[in-house]
């Protein structure tokens, strides 16, 4: 027998007795399906919620067993993900990949339609996984997939999700070069076995990065799919004429691969969007960008355009995400990208087929924040009912050792001491800490028990420092 093919058998029996999947074939954009959230639908729930959207395809971050057990039965083309932390074992270790695929991935072959299998999620962008991981990426990746051949499985492709961050030059588009500490030592082994296997190279492409980041250069309306003929680029080297942001990013990624002679590797998007919501200095996250963006890129696709390099050319497209998941860390943002509020209530309607005339939809809220904030900003103790004191005393300690002085001033005889209160010297290090850190990426979160406010905090004379300070 071929190497690995007894962990097939049982399997293969069960499928005998079992009826196949007969879901009816879709073709809308996919659906990130993240959960990390304390407050979500069950899978069950989740599933309707996809199906509802017209959805052609769903993603989850791992090959958990209760959503691909929901799945079955649906039509939905399924991509399942190996976690970070496994890649190094998986790729010195073929009977851990046979191990992983026989448990994850083949009680549900005849039931879901798995047809994406992704190794990793943005491991290129980790660099404190570089030594241990970065190289084992298509070792691991090929061990895989040389599991799924042991079982005669040739319909589900293998790949890796990869930031924009994988680049080191992306405009113009002509000029997309890949970072050079991984060209050589990852990305052309990944995109030699990408092209011998005819899977694809999954990039997550956010347009609302590159314009948040510089929008007095970058035009809002070229981020979101509606711009006129006076926003159009035109590169100045391949001469092409890109109407939106998004494709502009995509054939950057293209020109990068073409650049180590890979013209010919097919692209798909793991992860697009925009937030809904995020901090007060955070542009342009809003509900009706948010819509907006993912109508007219429904709208788009479902035309099967391409990009400007490679038109007419077919591409799975996922959207990120089904949910606003609570327990994100970082930004706010990375707590506002969902379709769904977790309580199963829409943040706003979209058809992702595409097929829905974007007349058809009710008004959005209007956008509020299309132009940065300028006020001051503090970050105090979010509150809450449940809060675990514990919890809060270990988040004060943990600001109060960082900075220069954060909690001088709620020390004893300090003039935030009083009210003795854990929950007015929270707010005082969180914010010290906030103010001293954020231009260097620190965050208004810590782990959901803070937050960004206009309010001005200070009290008596204890005076509170803004981010305008």
């Amino acid at each position: 027998m071929r190497h690995g093919c007894l962990l097939c058998l049982l399997p293969l029996l069960l499928s005998l007795i079992s009826s196949p999947a007969h879901g009816v074939r879709l073709h809308g954009l996919g659906v990130n399906y993240g959960t990390l959230g304390n407050n979500l639908p069950t899978p069950a729930q989740s599933v309707r919620l996809i199906r509802s959207l017209n959805a052609g395809y769903v993603k989850i971050y791992d090959a958990n067993a209760t959503i691909l057990s929901a799945l079955a039965g649906t039509g939905l083309r399924v991509s399942i993900m190996v976690p970070n932390q496994i890649i190094p074992s998986i790729a010195n270790n073929q009977s851990a990949a046979d191990a992983w695929i026989r448990t994850n991935l083949l009680p549900f072959r005849r039931t879901t339609r798995i047809r994406y299998l992704l190794v990793g999620n943005e491991i290129l962008s980790d660099y404190s996984i570089k030594d241990s991981t970065w190289l084992a990426l298509v070792p691991a990746i090929e061990n895989l997939h040389r599991s799924l051949k042991s079982c005669s499985i040739h319909n589900i492709k293998v790949g890796t999700t990869l930031a924009m961050d994988a680049l080191s030059v992306s405009f113009p588009p002509s000029n997309g070069t890949f970072r050079p500490d991984i060209a050589e030592s990852v990305i052309r082994p990944l995109l030699t076995f990408l092209r011998k296997t005819r899977s694809y190279y999954f990039v997550d492409a956010y347009p609302y990065f590159p314009w948040s980041a510089d929008p007095n250069n970058v035009s809002l309306d070229y981020a979101l799919f509606q711009a006129g003929p006076s926003s159009y680029y035109k590169d100045p080297v391949s001469k092409l004429v890109y109407t939106n942001l998004f494709d502009q990013m995509l054939d950057s990624v293209i020109a990068a691969m073409g650049k180590l002679w890979f013209y010919d590797v097919k692209l798909a998007v793991a992860e697009t969007g925009w937030p809904n919501g995020g901090d007060l200095d955070q542009i342009g996250a809003n509900v009706y960008n948010a819509a907006v963006y993912n109508r007219n890129l429904a709208r788009r696709m479902a035309g099967n355009p391409g990009t400007p390099a490679r038109p007419r050319v077919n591409m799975p497209v996922f959207v990120f995400s089904l949910y606003n998941e609570n327990q994100k860390p970082g930004p706010g943002t990375e707590r506002h990208w969902g379709m769904y509020y977790p309580n199963k209530k829409p943040v706003y309607q979209v058809d992702l087929s595409g097929k829905r005339p974007l007349e058809s939809y009710p008004p959005l809220p209007s956008p509020n924040n299309n132009s940065p904030y300028k006020g001051p900003i503090w970050c105090v103790f979010a509150g809450g009912k449940n809060v675990n004191q514990t919890e809060l005393n270990g988040a004060v300690q943990y600001a109060c050792g960082q900075g220069n002085g954060t909690c001088n001033a709620i020390q004893p005889r300090g003039k935030c001491y009083k009210p003795n209160s854990l929950a007015v010297h929270a707010s005082w290090a969180f914010n010290l800490y906030w103010q001293q850190f954020r231009k260097s990426g620190a965050t208004c979160y810590f782990n959901g028990l803070a937050a960004q406010t206009a309010k001005d905090p200070s009290y008596g004379s204890c005076r509170f420092p803004s981010s305008l300070n």
